[in-house]
This record gives structure tokens, sequence and C-alpha cells, in this order.
């Protein structure tokens, strides 16, 4: 019997391993062609590849350009999975170290020391377990416990910087991610050679016959000029030089911060691409520049991650926690097909609104998109259902999961393909303005809202993608750390949970509400979305203390990988991040900013380009939070001043905020008047509607502060109970010791008089 099971087994690991080698040598040539024959039958049902009446490009043009991007998009999901299963999936090497010895005990003896004070506190009280003094005493342990996980966090932190720098550069790397290191270094080189003939073909094909017809000097000369004057040429040029710094990059590392700057050198090179194209040029240019990018990442993210485990599957077969390996993947594979399919939902309803408009070649490849995009989903869940939970345990399901992964990356290059026949073909519904543009429509590439009425701000909506899907996204992973830490039996306030939660909801309905929608028109609408962003969104979303759960819901790794919980970590203490989230430095910054911003012309690039909106949102909503961390936040990383010193710190906000928004009010120059002076509404006139924005920024600047200080007076008060509490116990315990030892000293010197 025991022969038979042995027998059985090998034959299993036969087949898993044989499976995978098959994974591994069919990957590349499946994706390829799949994508090819697609990519090839899209452009003709399209009508893609039929010759232009004037200044047709010729083959070259038509042809030629589909198939180097197909090539370049194949590259970056290799490069861009292969980066992604490094940093958050793979082990780099075999774990040196453990969760720091002086972590593990600042964190016990904490606990231990707020239980005890917690019981002290009841017994004092004379309290029952149920009263109100007992939820009290409740209240101070969990506040006890989040400082235990802090001060665990900082000794994490120090003890494991030093080791990690080490190992970086002295461990010997784990085979898989070795593997997974070498497809992005090669991935690399293609990507470098594809984006370059994808530049000189977007050329050839922008100027047609004047491309096809010129001379070797003429081409050159023109191809120069492509690159320096025209804006997609621009853009384009920066992915090229994008992905040789990232080559570069990938070739020279072999340790988690190479990659993590690698990571950061794709977003300059998926940023361009969003940007480019009938999408930038879109109506609704906002939700279709950001409903790309995120598809974008989505892709990348869930087919790269796919078609890398493939091709280093050999490496992986045998290993006994394949199971997790996969597990952690299929996680981000989850996330990114939820955004592929809400992204593509929005990028595609911009593009095709009628039943007519479905029935043309171009909605008819939407559509097979979209239901090879389910049967993909579908391939996942029964890969989390059926064959994940036994794989490491089981060959057989190591030899299933290969031959489905397989099926998986030959529709995924269909689908690359019908994408890039997509984004290179004319939608039904037109892209350009109207031929009798109003002013607003030539600023902003919107009609007017309605008149901005009190109700109207409430109404009126705009969603931009990228913050619909920050806001859910963020709830949805603190729900479900908040879950995970319940589960365990640990404790977190549930107002913390509706907190943050509660900030989400504001963060979305200031970046796709009435605020965002006159913020584009009216000074004062955008005075309101300013101030709402940089004063009272992020006070809910310090309130919710986001890092600390995150640190007492999720385990640290211990196999030699890096999750979520380890790169926020070495962010949250990085030398960058410690000086902006200094005390000084962030109420500066606070308060500073906007200066800077209405004063110095910046924002005039923040109101007419996309990627300034974003980066000014971006900007204010983390200078609004790092203030409020400091001043009443319980997470890491920031070193906060002692009460009394904060109450200061606001006093003086509260007096520039209310200076600056006097000095708009008086003042009677345009901020920007090429935007608010010419955007053609007939409500107020832009000089009254910009004094109404100061007074806009004296009243809402006010309130968020008033908050800020009352919350802040709480803490200081329940910060003073606590530590009279801790001296009175203390003095109990020593039979007041202290104040006989001050009698005694106080009677000395009565004696020596």
């Amino acid at each position: 019997m025991r022969s038979n099971d042995r027998s059985s087994g090998s034959a299993d690991s036969k087949r898993a391993s044989s499976a995978a080698v098959l994974a591994r040598r069919l990957a590349i040539p499946l994706f390829t062609v799949i994508g090819a024959a697609f990519g090839a039958w899209a452009l003709i049902f399209t009508g893609a590849t039929n010759p232009l009446l004037v200044g047709d490009s010729g083959p070259l043009g038509r042809i030629g350009l589909p198939i180097a991007e197909f090539f370049f998009q194949a590259a970056s999901v290799v490069v861009i999975g292969a980066i992604i299963l490094m940093m958050l999936v793979l082990p780099r090497s075999k774990p040196r170290r453990r969760r720091g010895a002086g972590a593990r005990r600042a964190e016990k003896k904490a606990k231990q020391q707020a239980r005890k004070e917690a019981a002290a506190a009841n017994r004092s009280s004379g309290a029952s377990p149920d009263s109100e003094t007992s939820a009290s005493s409740t209240a101070a342990f969990s506040l006890a416990v989040d400082e235990a996980t802090t001060a665990a966090a900082e000794a994490e932190h120090e003890a494991s910087s030093s080791a990690d720098h080490k190992a970086d550069g002295n461990a010997e790397l784990d085979p898989s991610w070795a593997a997974a290191l070498v497809a992005a270094q090669i991935g690399s080189v293609v990507l470098v050679l594809s984006s370059v003939a994808t530049l000189i073909l977007r050329y050839v094909n922008t100027a047609g016959t004047a491309a096809t017809n010129a001379t070797q000097a003429e081409f050159s000369a023109q191809l120069g000029a492509y690159i320096t004057q025209i804006d997609s040429g621009r853009l384009w040029s920066l992915v090229v030089i994008s992905a040789i710094i990232m080559s570069m990059v990938l070739f020279a590392t072999r340790s988690f911060a190479g990659i993590g700057w690698s990571a950061l050198l794709t977003v300059l090179i998926l940023l361009p691409q969003a940007l480019m194209g009938h999408a930038a040029e879109a109506k609704g240019h906002i939700e279709a520049v950001n409903s790309l990018g995120l598809h974008l990442v989505a892709v990348m993210a869930w087919v790269g991650g796919l078609l890398v485990l493939a091709l280093i599957s050999p490496t992986l077969t045998a290993r006994p926690d394949l199971g997790e390996i996969i597990k952690r993947y299929s996680t981000i594979a989850l996330f990114s097909i939820v955004i592929m399919a809400y992204s593509g939902f929005v990028n595609a309803t911009l593009r095709v609104k009628t039943f007519d408009d479905w029935m043309t070649p171009y909605g008819q490849l939407v559509i097979i998109k979209a239901v090879l995009t389910v049967i993909l989903g579908l391939i996942g869940f029964w890969h989390r259902e059926r064959i994940i939970d036994r794989l490491g345990s089981s060959m057989r399901a190591a030899a299933e999961f290969w031959r489905l992964v397989l099926a998986e990356i030959a529709i995924f290059g269909a689908v690359v393909a019908i994408g890039i026949v997509l984004a290179s073909s004319q939608p039904p519904v037109p892209q350009e303005l109207r031929a009798e543009p109003t002013p607003s429509e030539i600023l902003s590439g919107e009609l007017l809202p309605p008149e901005p009425l009190w109700y109207n701000y409430f109404l009126q909506w705009r969603f931009d993608p990228l913050w619909v899907v920050v806001g859910i996204g963020a709830s949805v992973l603190y729900i479900m750390g908040y879950r995970e830490l319940k589960k365990r039996g640990g404790h977190w306030p549930l107002w913390r949970t509706i907190s943050w939660v509660g900030g989400m909801a504001m963060l979305i309905y200031v970046t796709c509400g009435g605020p965002m929608v006159y913020g584009r028109t009216l000074f004062s609408g955008h005075m309101i979305q300013h101030m709402l962003i940089v004063m009272l969104v992020p006070i809910p979303m310090v309130v919710g203390a986001p890092i600390t759960l995150l640190m007492r819901a999720i385990h640290p790794r211990q196999d030699g990988s890096r999750g979520v919980r380890e790169w926020i970590l070495i962010l949250v203490h990085s030398k960058y991040i410690r000086f902006w989230a200094h005390p000084i430095v962030a109420s500066i910054n606070f308060a500073g900013s906007l200066i800077v911003f209405y004063y110095s012309g910046i924002m005039w690039y923040a109101l007419k380009y996309h990627l300034g909106h974003e980066l000014m949102l971006i900007h204010f909503l983390a200078a609004g939070y790092l203030f409020a961390q400091a001043m009443i936040g319980v997470d890491p990383g920031v070193k906060r001043f002692p009460h009394a010193v904060r109450f200061v710190v606001l006093l003086v906000t509260m007096t520039f905020h209310a200076f600056f928004g006097i000095s708009i009010m008086t003042t009677e120059v345009l901020i920007e008047p090429d935007w608010y002076g010419n955007m053609g509404q007939t409500w107020i006139s832009a000089l009254d509607d910009q004094q109404l924005g100061g007074g806009i920024a004296w009243g809402i600047g006010e309130f968020p502060t008033l908050i800020l200080a009352f919350i802040a007076a709480v803490q200081w008060s329940k910060a003073s109970d606590r530590e009279a509490k801790r001296k009175d116990r203390a003095e109990a315990r020593s039979g007041d010791a202290e104040l006989r030892a001050y009698n005694d000293y106080l009677a000395s010197l009565s004696r020596k008089r």
C-alpha cells in the first residue's frame, strides 16, 4: 500500500514538474501568438489597416505601430509583474531575523502595564466590569495598546533596518526571486527597444506622407522636432528615458531598495500613456485619463504577475510555501480585476453611448474584451476556491494550476491585443470639442454647471475614478484590517473605524462632488475644495490611526519577503517622511503652501493641466494629514511636541489663516484672471467671487482648527489623568515614601535653624 502511495506521489510530482516546465516554455510564445492573431483580426475588423485618403503613413504606420505597441505592452507586463512579485510576494532570501526582541518586549510590557492600570482603576472606583468606569478603563487600555504598538513599531524598525541593509548585500538570493529578477532584466531590454521603435513609428503615423517621403536628413530633423515640440513626442520620450533608467537599475541591483526605485520609475512609464491618445482629448477629460491610468496599472499587476509566475514556475512547484505565494498573488489579482472592470466600464461609457454605438466594430470589440475579462475572473475564482488551498501539499493541484495559468495567459494575449487596437481606433462618440465651444469648454473641456446654489453643491457630481478607487479601496482595506484584528480577539475602537470611513467619504465628496465641479469654474468653489481637503478631510483620517491598525492587524513577514506592512513601516520611518512630518516642518508646509500656491503662479498649472490638478490635491491632502498627525495623531513616525506647545502652534496657524483669508478678501487684483475672468459665467463677477473665496478661506479655515484644538485638549486631559493616576498608585504601593521623604527634608531644614 505504501509502495502504491509512493508511486502515485512520484507520478503526481512528475506531472506537476512537467506542467511547470511547459508553462515556462509556452508562456511567452502563447501570449505572443494569440495576441498577434487577435490583434490582426481586430485591425482588419475595425478597418484600422485601411489607408487614409489624405496623409496616410503607409503600412509602416498603420500596421507597424500596433505591432511595436504590442511588444512594448508585453515587455511592460513582464517587467512590472516581476517587480510586483519581488516587492510583495516572493521571499528575497532566507529569513535572517525574527521580529526584534526589543519590539516584542516593549509591546508586551506596555500591554501588561495597561492591564494593571485598568484593573487598579476599576478596584479604586468599586466599578463593576459593565459600568461606565469600566468602559473608560477599557478605552484607556486600548489607547495604551496603541501606544505600545507604536513603540513596538519603532523598536522593530530600528532593530531590523541595519540587518536588512546587510542582508540586501550579502544574503544568497532565493531561486524564485532571482529568476523573477532575470525575467525583469530581460524584459527591460525588450522594453527599451520597443519603446524606441514605438516613438519612431508614432512620429511616422502622425506625420504621414511627410515622414514616408522624407529624405534621411529631413526624417531626422522632423523626428527631432516631434520629440521636442509636440506633446505626444515629449511624453513618449519620457517613457523611453524612464525605460532606459529602469533597465539600468534592474541590472545594477539585487536589493529591495533597488526594486523599490524601479517601481517608482514604472509610474513614469505608465503615466504618459494615460495622458496621451484620444483618452486625453475626450470629453470627460479627468474621467478618461484617470480611468485609463487605473486600467493600465490593474492590467500590469494582474497579467504581469501571472506571466512571471509561469516563467519562474520550475523554481516554485516543489516549494512547501507555494500555496502562500500564490495566495499573496491572488489577493493582488482580486483587487486588480475589480479596478480593471470599473476603470474599463468608465472608459467605455465615454466612447460608446447608444445601442447603435455598441453595434459598431469598436463597440463589438469592447463587448468581446469585456466577455474575455469575465472569463478570466471566473478562472481566478476557481483558483481561489478549488486549487490554492491545496498547493504545496498536493502535486496534482500544482499541475492543474499551471495548466490553468497557460489558459489564462492565452486569453490575456487576446485582451491586451484588443486593447491596443481599441486605442488605435476612432470611437463612435466624437472626442473633439463642438464646432462652436463655449468659453468654459475651451478652458476646462466641460460645459458650465447649473447656478451654484447651496443644494447644487450636493447634487452636482463628476466622479474622478482615481479618487473613487482611493476612497473605497482604503475603506475596504481598513475594514478588512478591523475584522482581522477582531477575529484574533484584539480590541479596536469602533469609533476609529467610523472616523476613517467617514474621512474617505468626505474625500470622495471633495474630489468628485460639488466642490470639484464648481472648483473648476469659480474661485470660491475652488477655495471650498481646497480648504476642505487640506483642513477638514485629514482630521478623521488621522483619528482613524490607520498605521497603528495596520501594525496590529497584520503579522510581520517571517520568510524573507516584504508585504504592505513592511513597506509602509519603511516609508513611515524614512528620513524623507520624518523630515516632512516634523511638527515645525509640517506646520510651515501646511501654512506656507497656501502663499506659494496662490501667489507664485503655480495655481495656473493646477487649473490648466490634469496632472497639475491631481498633484495639487495630493500635496494639500498630504500637508493637512502630516499637520494633523503632528497635532493629534497616535501613529508612529512622528516626533510630537508636548501638548502645551501644540496649542501654541494651533494658535499661530489659526492667526495665519485669518490673515490669509483677509488678504484675499481685500485684494483688488484677480488671481489667475486668464482662467476665472474668462470662464463665461454670469452668476457673479470674478472679483466679487474671489473676495467671497477669501471669506470662505477665513471661515472654513477656523472651524477645523477649533476641532483640532478640542481633540488636542481632550488628549491632554486624558494624558494628565493617566499620569496622575499612575503617580497615585505608585505612592500607594510605596506608602507615600516620596511624601515622607519630602517632609523629613523640611524637618531637617527646620532643625538646622
